[in-house]
């Protein structure tokens, strides 16, 4: 008796975890980032944009180290096209996130959300071992194409990499544009 409770508790464990299951590609949800003074903004504001969206700690090493990077990709990719965000989760953000836009010179719209709705947003079961920065790539149409899964990938904290997949999303469309306007002139 007691190992056909165990496999249930197993199997019904399993099928939480899954309902938490990271699915990539999949349409971005809505999302509501706080910005200090009061301020929220939707993330489909930026719809026809490239979104880095990085959930951070505003006390984590790691995580200010990666938004000094963004910002410098920000100022170097220059693409009115390319935009990033930091979501700060950690407990008060909202009072923390003046001081670390300043104190790490971001570039780029840092705001803060509650832990949970980040986590759903993410995908991610809070019973489970998460880490930050989680980053997040979505392309113009508003869909996820690439997460940083819940137990971290350097390769998603990596600059080189990073860049690629940015300038990837930032040139998808343009060479079917370019050929059908290409095609046009010479009908």
């Amino acid at each position: 008796m007691r190992s056909f409770r165990a496999v249930a508790l197993f199997l019904g464990l399993s099928a939480v975890g899954a309902m938490f299951a990271q699915t990539v590609p999949r349409a971005s949800p809505e999302f509501v980032i706080n910005y200090p003074g009061g301020k929220q903004q939707l993330l489909s504001k930026y719809r026809g944009k490239v979104v880095l969206l990085e959930f951070i700690f505003t006390t984590c090493p790691h995580c200010q180290v990666m938004s000094q990077m963004i910002s410098k990709m920000k100022t170097e990719i220059g693409s009115k096209d390319f935009q990033p965000l930091a979501v700060a989760v950690n407990p008060m953000a909202i009072m923390q996130v003046p001081d670390f836009v300043n104190n790490f010179r971001v570039n780029f719209p840092v705001g803060a959300s509650e832990r949970d709705p980040a986590l759903t947003y993410l995908q991610i079961n809070g019973a489970d071992r998460w880490v930050v920065p989680q980053v997040l790539l979505i392309d113009k149409k508003g869909v996820i194409r690439a997460q940083t899964p819940p137990s971290g990938d350097e390769k998603m904290q990596e600059e080189g990499s990073l860049r690629t997949q940015i300038e990837n999303l930032l040139h998808e469309g343009t060479t079917t544009k370019r050929a059908s306007a290409t095609h046009k002139r010479a009908s």
